[in-house]
């Protein structure tokens, strides 16, 4: 996605998929800063966890590791975290 503007994208475009994400899923805790997560789009440094939003889930502020730019947010029912072995091919 090179387009901050998602008014035209589709909601499943928006959403990640824990499956084939080896060592990567939903957390019962919410990531904290500095940890890692896995977003639509790609793995990222968690910098501010913000207030609450609709879905009951904070607002997480994103540095994505391959990208320059402005913030990426997105809300922690949104992302990945590590949840269980980490494969270094799939970091």
């Amino acid at each position: 996605m090179a387009s901050g503007n998602t008014a035209r994208v589709r909601r499943e475009a928006l959403r990640i998929d824990p499956e084939g994400e080896t060592g990567w899923g939903v957390s019962p805790l919410p990531p904290t800063v500095g940890d890692v997560v896995k977003t639509v789009e790609g793995p990222g440094e968690v910098v501010r966890v913000l207030g609450k939003i609709s879905d009951g889930t904070s607002l997480l502020e994103i540095r994505i590791a391959q990208r320059d730019g402005p913030p990426y947010f997105a809300a922690t029912s949104n992302v990945l975290q590590r949840v269980g072995p980490v494969d270094q091919a799939a970091s």
